[in-house]
């Protein structure tokens, strides 16, 4: 592997969480990388150029000398074997273990949260009016996970901070940012994570008014 700063494909908007999980890996680790933005409104990851380069078409992607990878948390989880200086993810197997599941879960379930409280409540300050049943089922669900892994009021989910610690703030400010009612120690930590220097790179992008 040579010298050569990393590219960082993300959306145009600055409003993946998946894209801001990678971006804030890659900020946390000190790692020169450049940006590359998307128009996905506009289909530009369907363009030749990047299609050849992300077979599955999507950001976050990750290239570095002709090695282009997909999919947020197996991108992290490459920077953390690659770079392993400064871990995003704890150290511990089970731990570790425990990291991934709850990307995993946060990733494949809460769907009703994720059509009814898009990031552009977390980021463009957008509001929605009340969730509806399933939301509100998967909102309590959410929450009830994020009390029983922070049971003590914990700053982080594993004593110190992970990448997973984002990806769960991110999705609890789904919730927070639109007003919805969430208890207060989990409004806490999700404050918590959200004043991290590598977490308001991301949050301070420039977008576009809604």
């Amino acid at each position: 592997m040579t010298n050569l700063p990393m590219r960082l494909y993300v959306d145009a908007l600055f409003t993946s969480p998946y894209a801001m999980s990678v971006f804030v890996t890659l900020q946390e680790k000190g790692l020169p990388f450049e940006v590359r933005t998307l128009d996905l409104d506009a289909l530009e990851q369907q363009a030749p150029a990047f299609a050849g380069l992300s077979v599955t078409q999507r950001v976050p992607t990750l290239e570095q000398d002709g090695f282009a990878l997909s999919e947020s948390s197996a991108i992290t989880e490459y920077l953390d074997e690659m770079f392993p200086d400064v871990p995003v993810y704890p150290t511990q197997p089970r731990l570790r273990a425990r990291a991934r599941q709850i990307q995993a879960w946060l990733r494949s379930d809460l769907l009703p949260i994720r059509q009814e409280r898009s990031t552009l409540v977390v980021f463009c300050g957008a509001k929605y009016g009340p969730l509806s049943t399933q939301a509100q089922a998967a909102a309590d669900k959410l929450i009830a996970a994020a009390q029983c892994w922070l049971a003590a009021g914990d700053d982080y989910l594993f004593g110190q901070w992970s990448i997973a610690d984002l990806d769960l703030a991110v999705m609890l400010n789904r919730l927070i940012l639109n007003g919805d009612p969430v208890p207060a120690p989990l409004v806490a930590y999700a404050q918590r994570q959200w004043q991290r220097p590598s977490v308001q790179a991301w949050v301070s992008q420039a977008r576009p008014a809604l």
